[in-house]
């Protein structure tokens, strides 16, 4: 059944954003792929942008096209961080607090995908795990309050590798230390960001919170997520593949851009390209599978979170 994209036809685009003057967003892994494309966006309407990367040399070569492109006095700076390591990620938002005053959305879009082999963090997290939702979930609890004050958001750049694999988080081995393989460890990592997301939801709702929390997909893009991880089969695969059922990378960043601005974005939704099974097309919302929304789960994985990541972030649990 097809379902009308309430953005119409061609779907949300940025020709539909208007001034963002005097507006600050934050991406994670923003030096090359969606997250560039994004903050081109951004800075093309007037905002700020504050990248947060790993890779301090890309990172000033991403900054430097981008003043290239938008002048000199272009507002795009850079804090170092690796979402590996908790210890950075505490570092880089101490950071974040003291020089950035007002954060409209945080835009959780870095992430690492199908590791060819078992890798584990120096907190001791399966990689994957540990970068694209622990390390996650420590910075918007540390940089919440911060956003409250814009009555800001916080976007989460999910996958439609939620929907796969084990369709579950796995708490008695989060590790795969029994049986890991590339794609069940990707796909729990992208459902553990969603389930996230949604319960975040949910307790700033029971708080009173002024923050929202949207959800998106990039669909299938042409960036370079695979490039340092995958194993040789899957990046060779890609390549070819990709030259034929995927979008460009600046497409693939259009629907964070429309989560972290549009008006008509709603709770509990997933966003994304909405053709050929959500790979490409016009971005608009996209089904969302059940278990993204199981609640017992996703209070089970927040109360892991929290201990594994020693933050205490007092938001009340939903009972209803």
């Amino acid at each position: 059944m097809t379902t009308k994209n309430q953005f119409g036809p061609k779907g949300w685009t940025p020709a539909q954003l208007g001034s963002l003057e005097g507006k600050t967003y934050i991406i994670t892994g923003a030096n090359a792929g969606a997250g560039f494309e994004a903050a081109r966006v951004f800075l093309t309407k007037g905002a700020s942008v504050v990248m947060m990367n790993r890779n301090v040399d890309k990172s000033n070569a991403a900054i430097a096209t981008l003043k290239q492109e938008f002048g000199p006095d272009a507002g795009v700076t850079f804090v170092h961080m690796d979402l590996a390591v908790l210890d950075s990620v505490r570092k880089a938002a101490a950071e974040v607090l003291e020089k950035v005053p007002r954060i409209d959305a945080l835009i959780c879009n870095a992430a690492i995908a199908q590791v060819a082999k078992q890798k584990i963090t120096v907190d001791g997290f399966e990689s994957q795990l540990g970068v694209n939702h622990f390390g996650h979930f420590l910075l918007c609890g540390l940089l919440f309050e911060r956003i409250e004050e814009a009555q800001g958001r916080i976007v989460v750049v999910g996958s439609n590798a939620y929907k796969m694999g084990l369709k579950k988080i796995q708490f008695e081995d989060l590790n795969f230390d029994q049986n890991y393989t590339a794609w069940n460890s990707y796909a729990q990592s992208k459902l553990a960001q969603m389930m996230f997301a949604y319960e975040l939801e949910r307790r700033i709702k029971v708080s009173g919170k002024r923050v929202q929390v949207r959800v998106c997909h990039p669909g299938a893009s042409r960036t370079n997520l695979l490039k340092d991880t995958a194993s040789t089969f899957n990046k060779m695969v890609w390549a070819v593949l990709s030259r034929f059922i995927a979008q460009s990378a600046e497409k693939g960043s259009w629907p964070e851009v429309m989560c972290a601005t549009a008006e008509n974005v709603e709770s509990y939704k997933l966003y994304g390209p909405t053709k050929r099974a959500e790979t490409v097309g016009p971005v608009g919302e996209c089904p969302l599978h059940k278990v993204a929304l199981n609640r017992d789960m996703a209070a089970q994985l927040w109360t892991v979170s929290e201990q594994k990541t020693s933050l205490n972030w007092p938001l009340p649990f939903d009972s209803k």
